[in-house]
């Protein structure tokens, strides 16, 4: 018979019935606490099965039974463990269908229909893969194209939890693409596989979409790869002790979050939270906006700056318990009334809203003091005037409107990352991995397509330790050593310079390149010059996805294009050359030389250099014996022409200069 909830407890139950006056029977708390479907949630009517490998199918069934799992011509059998988990591997089948994929156990059977095998990719990252495809360039024409019953969709919701789920998580089904299901699916995603199905129509597409927007990289790892790295003992703990109890986890989460701020804060370190404190050396800041856009000296800086302002109240009004509303904060914040601590938390987007205790307020002036720290991109208390406001316990507000004046405490150089509250959903350690990813692995992919770094434009080094570890965690999970890793190199974003400049969203660009080289199975896929140096999310995702089926087609074998990147660089005749692959067709876009080059002597001293295309060389003058490194492209938001074929534009890269003619270095 076919499965329903009520067939479930008879099969299990013995064909018995709960009755109210009676306790129920082991087998019958069994099947209680079984799912009313015998698969995974993950599987479904349309699903997209992957071709060319063992295919992993679980699920959760009556403890020690037999289950029989079949598709097509081929069917496997297996049995159900003592908490009635189970899983079975089909073996590998060619692309094709419709199929149908049916389970048995006992005497319930599921029956999923319209079944294909085919490619299933991951799509993850923070908002610019999140971004659908109704924001996208071009949305109402994309979107009513938009219709292929060969190209599923199934788009995860955002969820954070602080472990894994104990039992199986129902997130999304599976959906052909129509106008009506693409329209709020990621558009990088979705271009991608619109790319590749014109490439190859023969071959079905699933795409399974997991992003949450302002996201960290730690967010997406498992404890357990986290659990190898001792910088994140600490948030794990925290994470623990919350889960244990969200007191104790908040309670130690505040000794240790107080503690970095402590010993890396001037300002909190010279009592800038203080009620009474000489604001001589402050200036006022608008009460919204980043300030890199408000203020003209700050356009560049990240690292720490104090604000404060002022609120009057009544003798009423502060004798009542309230909460202090004051929006996102980008990216982290520490927040005090009258010199007492209120709370700090981390999230460029997460809105701010703390808890005051009666009894902490005054008649009178009230000050409230925000340190804020900047890793990278906008900064500041950016978000709408309007919402920053004292909430009191009877309903009633008073808007904080007085001037807000600010003070710069310490640049983000030498800073090491602040702590970020473990258990809050894309700033955590964790919580999007056990909330999207856990719960659809060990599904069969053909690889992962990751669009992330923003949040972590601050911390190049740390993220070259976990870009490296995210493809192992997640070739882990999904129980595949092979699978393709495509990485979105960041876009460009962010004020030009006219003179070189340390900046985080380079290094971290760099980190990505080389993390990609030293991976066999990974590709990258350039977009500095697709990107909006206003706006942090471009809206040009047709190009990034094109650029995303490009690298996916060359990891498979084909012959395609790719982004250019030097072989070598090496010293003559007073020069620095830059040598590229022997049969790359290099293009000058724009301008009779190519720009964005630049030599760095010691102590990362750099200065633009003239560049000149010879053949697959690029030749740099004005060489000195001094000089360390060379870089192209190494801005937020730089100026780049040096282009190969298909409109790719070359990597950018920074590489170490050989010290004499003799010796040429060699590209990592």
């Amino acid at each position: 018979m076919l499965l329903s909830a009520v067939a479930l407890l008879l099969a299990v139950g013995g064909g018995s019935a709960f009755a109210q006056d009676m306790a129920p029977t082991a087998v019958q708390a069994q099947a209680a606490a079984i799912s009313p479907m015998l698969l995974d949630p993950v599987f479904g009517d349309h699903a997209v099965l992957q071709r060319g490998r063992p295919i992993p199918v679980w699920g959760r069934a009556v403890p020690g039974s037999r289950v029989a799992v079949s598709l097509a011509a081929s069917s496997v059998t297996t049995t159900a463990d003592a908490t009635g988990r189970w899983r079975a591997d089909l073996p590998a089948q060619k692309a094709g269908g419709p199929h149908a994929l049916t389970v048995s156990a006992g005497d319930v059977t599921q029956r999923l229909g319209d079944v294909i095998v085919g490619d299933v990719w991951l799509c993850s990252g923070q908002s610019n893969m999140e971004l659908s495809l109704r924001q996208a360039a071009n949305a109402d024409a994309e979107i009513a194209a938009a219709d292929d019953a060969a190209l599923r969709l199934f788009n995860i919701p955002r969820r954070s939890l602080p472990q894994t789920a104990a039992e199986p998580q129902a997130l999304a089904a599976w959906t052909p693409t129509t106008p009506e299901t693409a329209r709020d699916f990621s558009a990088a995603c979705y271009f991608m596989a619109r790319d590749l199905r014109r490439a190859d129509p023969s071959v079905a597409i699933g795409l399974i979409a997991a992003s949450w927007g302002g996201s960290i990289i730690e967010d997406w790892l498992s404890r357990d790869a986290l659990a190898a790295m001792e910088p994140y003992q600490p948030s794990l703990q925290a994470l623990d002790a919350y889960v244990r109890s969200p007191q104790e986890g908040e309670a130690l989460w505040q000794r240790i979050s107080m503690a970095w701020w402590r010993s890396h804060d001037p300002g909190l370190q010279g009592g800038w939270y203080r009620e009474r404190l000489d604001e001589t050396d402050w200036r006022r800041i608008p009460a919204e906006g980043a300030w890199e856009t408000t203020q003209e000296d700050l356009a560049t800086f990240d690292g720490v700056i104090w604000l404060r302002t002022k609120v009057e109240l009544t003798r009423a009004q502060a004798r009542q318990a309230a909460t202090l509303d004051i929006g996102p904060i980008d990216d982290a914040d520490s927040t005090w009334i009258n010199g007492r601590y209120l709370g700090g938390m981390q999230g460029w987007d997460t809105p701010r809203r703390y808890r005051i205790r009666a009894g902490s307020l005054k008649a009178g002036r009230n000050v409230i003091a925000v340190g804020v720290l900047d890793s990278g991109g906008g900064g500041g208390a950016w978000g709408p005037a309007a919402d920053k406001r004292l909430v009191f316990d009877d309903g009633s507000s008073v808007p904080l409107n007085q001037p807000w004046l600010r003070r710069v405490a310490a640049p983000l150089a030498g800073l090491p990352p602040p702590p970020r509250t473990p258990w809050v959903g894309g700033s955590g350690v964790s919580t999007l991995y056990n909330g999207m990813i856990a719960p659809v692995a060990p599904y069969g992919l053909k690889g992962v397509a990751w669009y992330q770094g923003e949040s972590n434009a601050g911390d190049a080094a740390g993220y070259a330790v976990l870009l490296p570890a995210l493809f192992a965690d997640w070739r882990r999970a999904f129980d595949n050593p092979d699978l393709s890793m495509l990485v979105v190199q960041l876009a460009n974003f962010g004020p030009a310079s006219d003179r070189p400049q340390a900046s985080g969203w380079a290094a971290l660009r760099e980190v990505q390149r080389r993390t990609v080289n030293a991976d066999a199975r990974a590709g990258l896929a350039v977009s500095i010059d697709v990107g909006d140096r206003y706006d942090l999310h471009p809206t040009n995702k047709q190009e990034i996805g094109r650029r995303l089926a490009l690298e996916a087609r060359r990891l498979d074998g084909q012959t395609v294009a790719r982004s250019v990147q030097p072989e070598g660089v090496r010293r003559a005749d007073g020069e620095i050359r830059i040598r590229y692959p022997e049969k790359a067709i290099l293009t000058v876009v724009g301008a009779s030389r190519p720009v964005g080059f630049e030599l760095c002597g010691a102590g990362n001293d750099c200065r633009f250099v003239d560049a000149m295309l010879e053949g697959a060389e690029v030749i740099l003058g004005d060489a000195r014996p001094t000089d360390a490194k060379v870089r192209f492209c190494w801005a937020d938001s730089p100026l780049c022409n040096l282009y190969g074929p298909e409109g790719l534009l070359a990597v950018p890269f920074e590489l170490e200069t050989p010290p004499s003619a003799s010796v040429a270095s060699t590209v990592e």
